[in-house]
């Protein structure tokens, strides 16, 4: 039986009737950019996405069931948007005054202004590895256990898959929490397909508790697009909240369109992802072979992406524009890392044209990974991001407490945490990449 699109077919039904638009938005359907005509607003039949009892409620529910979820709820406005919901659930569910959450520290921004808004505690696991990148922090599970046989959590926070790939075991991290009682909460946003593919990848499918999946980085949706998972281990009453939870932080006018993506993926997930995954994958790892024999450091990645490190001589930007200049536009580049994301719509040739432009690398050694910082917490994350701040100089923030998020853009992986105070390594680490100025506490005289 063919899954069913309710909220693309009520738009697609609103469109052929014509109907006269005296609603939002207030381009009335007329074709500016082209998609004005899908583009519509909350209104009769049409449901309302945080009090979904209508065609959202139903194309959630068909979701849901395509994820094996307890409960998928969509975003319109990305990970973002979820992350700051499951922290709040958190908090709901725990009911402590205090929240105390350990993290792994390749977080992205929006996990610190979800707990400086729900006012938690975090202890930051450093990478187990000495030299690694800011995207990047390979947790071992015994040092996971180890935190927790020795302080009482009430989460763990995983960013899995990372931006160079890197998948955690959360396997092993899962049981570990559930063992000392505190659940795990995985930021999978560069990873929604990993559920279609043979073997168990997904964090939902590997005892994660909660997780947010950015649909639109690795499926066929809209920019902003993303799925909210409950597991069965979350009790009913704060499954219940998760629709308020999302509307704390989301905007009252989601998008249709995206809505409506989101809506004709299903079907695309139900009946031909697993396929096409194969059919993408054995080209991606072909490529990948080819690219390492033409003498290219190829990291060890997730499935959909191709990570390359930089030789000696030339960074990961001069990779990209060279790359760039073969008509190639790659994910993200740093001095250490090219990036590139592939998907089951990317075609053969994209992945030819990609191994092409790079030609041979006749380098062998790479770049030396910078040394990523550990800095002393001398201030809560909120107390850090509500006081008075001021900006200076890298050059000057020696000793100082870092008041906001200073990341390597993109992929907006913090160097300083707020609240934490700037030390030498954190310095080198800044000018490393690239950042000249830092908002710190103010002094107060």
């Amino acid at each position: 039986m063919s899954v069913k699109t309710p909220i693309s077919d009520f738009i697609d039904e609103i469109t052929k009737k014509d109907v006269v638009r005296l609603f939002m938005p207030g381009h009335k359907g007329v074709e500016i950019t082209g998609p004005e005509k899908y583009d519509i607003t909350e209104i009769h039949g049409a449901d309302s996405l945080y009090s979904a009892d209508g065609i959202i409620a139903e194309s959630e529910k068909i979701c849901s069931g395509i994820f094996g979820s307890k409960k998928t709820i969509y975003s319109t406005e990305g990970s973002s948007q979820c992350i700051k919901a499951m922290i709040y659930l958190l908090k709901y569910f725990k009911q402590s005054e205090k929240i105390h959450i350990l993290a792994a520290r390749n977080v992205h921004k929006s996990f610190l202004y979800a707990c400086a808004l729900s006012d938690c505690e975090v202890d930051w696991i450093a990478s187990d590895e000495l030299n690694s990148s800011v995207c990047s922090c390979r947790i071992r599970p015994e040092t996971v256990e180890e935190k927790l046989r020795n302080k009482k959590y009430d989460a763990v926070y995983l960013t899995s898959p990372d931006y160079l790939g890197n998948i955690s075991d959360i396997e092993s991290v899962s049981d570990i929490c559930h063992r000392y009682g505190a659940l795990l909460l995985v930021d999978n946003a560069h990873g929604a397909y990993l559920h279609f593919l043979p073997e168990k990848m997904h964090p939902l499918d590997l005892g994660a508790d909660m997780c947010c999946d950015s649909a639109h980085k690795t499926l066929p949706v809209l920019t902003s697009g993303a799925y909210l998972h409950l597991s069965a281990r979350i009790p009913d009453y704060v499954a219940e909240k998760a629709k308020d939870a999302m509307e704390m932080f989301g905007s009252t006018s989601p998008s249709y369109l995206v809505l409506k993506s989101l809506d004709v993926c299903n079907k695309y997930l139900d009946e031909k992802i697993r396929d096409d995954l194969r059919k993408t994958i054995e080209q991606i790892t072909k490529a990948k072979q080819t690219i390492s024999d033409n003498g290219w450091k190829v990291c060890e990645s997730e499935p959909l992406k191709i990570v390359i490190q930089s030789p000696k001589s030339r960074t990961g930007y001069e990779i990209a524009d060279m790359m760039r200049r073969n008509g190639i536009e790659c994910e993200f580049c740093d001095k250490d890392f090219v990036t590139c994301m592939v998907s089951t719509f990317s075609s053969e040739k994209d992945i030819r044209c990609l191994v092409k432009a790079l030609g041979k690398n006749n380098e062998k050694e790479t770049r030396t990974l910078p040394k990523v910082c550990v800095c002393e917490t001398k201030m809560s994350i909120r107390e850090a991001l509500f006081s008075t701040s001021e900006n200076i100089s890298v050059d000057d923030s020696l000793g100082r407490i870092c008041s906001d998020v200073k990341v390597s853009c993109p992929p907006a992986v913090p160097i300083v945490m707020p609240g934490e105070t700037v030390n030498e390594d954190a310095v080198e680490l800044l000018k490393y990449y690239g950042i000249s100025g830092i908002d710190a506490v103010k002094n107060r005289n």
